[in-house]
C-alpha cells in the first residue's frame, strides 16, 4: 500500500514506463505551487503556476527524473525592501530507486528511515521534494531589485534609489569639540 496520494498533482505514476531499462516518457504539465516554497525575503507565491517539463527514464536502479521547472519568484529587495518579482527556470534531476525485493519479488522493509536516495512507492514518485530542493538552491540569499541598488538611508530610512542626492550633515562626535571652536571663532 502506497503512502503517497496518487491524486496529488506532483505525484507521478511510473507503471506505464515499465522497469525495462532504456524506456522513456516525457511529461509537460502545470501545477499550483505548494506552500512554504522559499526562504526569508523571497519565495514562490503559494498557488502560482509552475510549468514542469520532465523526462522519466527507466534505468537499472530505478527511475531517473530530469527536467526543468519554470516559476515566478516574488519577495523584497534585501537593501531597499521594495517588492520584486521575476520568472526563473530551475533544473531538476533525481534518481528514484526501486525498492529492495527478495527472491520472490516481495518488498524488503529495512526499517531505516535515514536513507539518502528516494524510493519509488508502489510505482509512484513525489516530485515536490525534488522541486523544493532545486528552487531553494536557485534562490538568491540576498535578493536585489537591481544590481546597483543603493538601499535605504541609515539615518532616516529614505530610499536612496529615488533620491540619490540625499545626504545628512552630521558631525562625528569625536570632532564635536572642534566644531564648537569653529562656532566660537565665527562669533
Amino acid at each position: 500500500m502506497s503512502t503517497l496520494d496518487p491524486s496529488s498533482p506532483l505525484v507521478l505514476d511510473t507503471r506505464e514506463l515499465g522497469r525495462r531499462a532504456g524506456s522513456m516518457k516525457k511529461l509537460e504539465f502545470t501545477v499550483a505551487a505548494p506552500a512554504d516554497l522559499g526562504v526569508g525575503l523571497i519565495a514562490v507565491p503559494p498557488g502560482s503556476e509552475i510549468e514542469i517539463d520532465a523526462r522519466l527514464e527507466s534505468v537499472i536502479d530505478g527511475v531517473l527524473v530530469s527536467g526543468t521547472a519554470l516559476l515566478t519568484i516574488a519577495g523584497e529587495c534585501s537593501r531597499c525592501l521594495e517588492p520584486l518579482s521575476f520568472d526563473t527556470e530551475v533544473d531538476m534531476q533525481e534518481l528514484f530507486e526501486y525498492p529492495a525485493t527478495d527472491s520472490r519479488g516481495r518488498e524488503i522493509k529495512n526499517g531505516s528511515d535515514d536513507e539518502e536516495q528516494p524510493k519509488l512507492d508502489d510505482d509512484l514518485l513525489d516530485l515536490e521534494p525534488v522541486i523544493r530542493d532545486a528552487v531553494l538552491l536557485a534562490l538568491p540569499l540576498a535578493p536585489l531589485c537591481q544590481p546597483d541598488c543603493a538601499g535605504l538611508c541609515i539615518t532616516c530610512g529614505e530610499n536612496l534609489n529615488d533620491h540619490p542626492e540625499h545626504a545628512h550633515e552630521e558631525v562625528d562626535p569625536r570632532w564635536a569639540s572642534l566644531a564648537q571652536l569653529l562656532e566660537l571663532e565665527d562669533e
